[in-house]
């Protein structure tokens, strides 16, 4: 059975997860704060944290700047926030999803679910390496250089980026690529692709043109 930890102030709404999640078959355990959640984390066995990001005492930005030391374990983060900024700065830190207050728990659940999903799958083993100009994108290492040096990216933007290689070429809607990449149905928020659009594109430097933009449609891979 998966251990979820629970990571939020309000005792409602730590109660209202924990009742969602035992329906759908997952352990629970819970902490009040950052400081609670990083020791949790380094002295159990958890499979997900889900936790809030404005909490008294340690927040959940700076528990997950902590825990990400440590541990690569799936975060997804709770806020009431809805700002782009505060997307991309989450993201940065190694969030594997953000979701926004109030939410829908059954939307929470087939997220937690999605990202378990997800992290659970093989890397790949094909020794496949495609290339484009000085650009090499490596599927089962991970790995992206330009000009022979490695560019740091998130999972989430490699996987974006190898998904956009293997369609070249092809219009994809941004609620495909939320239940590709994702792994959930679209549930209109569509700002989460967006953000981790014009991420991976700042970190393909000059060869960010690759992903064009399809107006009122999506995105397309396509090499120039």
């Amino acid at each position: 059975m998966q251990k979820i930890l629970v990571v939020d102030d309000e005792d409602r709404i730590r109660d209202i997860i924990k009742q969602y999640l035992e329906f759908e078959g997952f352990s629970f355990c819970e902490a009040t704060d950052g400081i609670m959640a990083v020791n949790t984390v380094k002295n159990q066995s958890i499979d997900l944290v889900l936790m809030d990001v404005m909490m008294p005492n340690c927040d959940g930005i700076t528990a997950l700047r902590k825990i990400r030391e440590f541990s690569d374990i799936p975060v997804i983060l709770l806020t009431a926030k809805g700002e782009e900024y505060d997307k991309i700065f989450g993201f940065d830190l190694g969030a594997d999803d953000y979701v926004v207050k109030p939410f829908s728990p059954r939307e929470l659940m087939s997220r937690i679910k999605a990202v378990l999903k997800r992290v659970e799958k093989p890397q790949p083993v094909q020794d496949i390496i495609y290339t484009f100009e000085t650009l090499q994108v490596n599927p089962s290492s991970y790995e992206v250089k330009i000009d022979g040096e490695k560019v740091t990216m998130t999972p989430k933007e490699f996987e974006l980026l190898t998904y956009f290689i293997e369609n070249k070429s092809k219009v994809i809607t941004r609620d495909t690529i939320l239940n590709k990449i994702w792994g959930y149905d679209f549930y209109g928020d569509s700002r989460t692709v967006d953000t981790h659009i014009k991420m991976l594109r700042s970190n393909l430097g000059r060869y960010r043109e690759l992903i064009k933009t399809i107006w009122g449609v999506g995105y397309k891979y396509e090499e120039y």
